[in-house]
């Protein structure tokens, strides 16, 4: 665990997903937690809603199926906004063939369709989308912010179906470079 917080959101997010990827999601949990409480009031709750997510994976880990849910459920609604955001920003037409598949919440709603995945791309062409959205820049590009709600949707389906995880319980990729 580092001494201090990375100086940089990208570093924060390399330096939490090389947690990750060694397997330690306590640690990964705790660089994204710093990251939320030092974080501008605007991103909040996008930095929130990935240590949330990824408190889920320490509770599936751990067999804390329970954890797990409400850490992941948590995890997804503090990233709706931003996630709407970026279908807001997507142009019509982009990738209207893939649809994502979304839990229903407890209520009975069906949260928005998740945008298409950018790859690493700016969610859109570079140009302003209708919406007068702007596209994503700086180390938000970097962030796979679709393929972090995709894993925590398919782990919370799991685990609210069989109260299990997937058999190989690999973590989200945080980057999509």
């Amino acid at each position: 665990m580092p001494e201090h917080l990375p100086d940089s959101p990208q570093a924060v997010l390399r330096t939490a997903q090389n947690l990750l990827d060694d397997g330690l999601y306590f640690q990964a949990h705790e660089v994204l937690e710093a990251a939320w409480r030092a974080a501008p009031s605007a991103e909040r709750g996008l930095w929130r809603g990935l240590t949330q997510i990824v408190v889920g994976l320490v509770h599936a880990a751990r067999g804390n199926c329970r954890g797990a849910v409400a850490l992941l459920r948590r995890g997804l609604t503090e990233l709706e906004p931003h996630l709407r955001e970026l279908c807001e920003a997507t142009p019509r037409g982009a990738d209207e063939t893939r649809p994502s598949p979304r839990p229903t919440d407890p209520g009975g709603q069906t949260p928005a369709t998740m945008p298409p995945s950018t790859t690493g791309q700016p969610s859109t062409t570079g140009q302003p989308s209708t919406t007068g959205e702007a596209p994503r820049t700086g180390w938000m590009q970097d962030l796979d912010l679709v393929g972090v709600a995709r894993w925590a949707t398919t782990q919370l389906g799991l685990l609210e179906r069989d109260c299990r995880p997937t058999a190989d319980l690999r973590p989200p990729r945080l980057l999509s470079r």
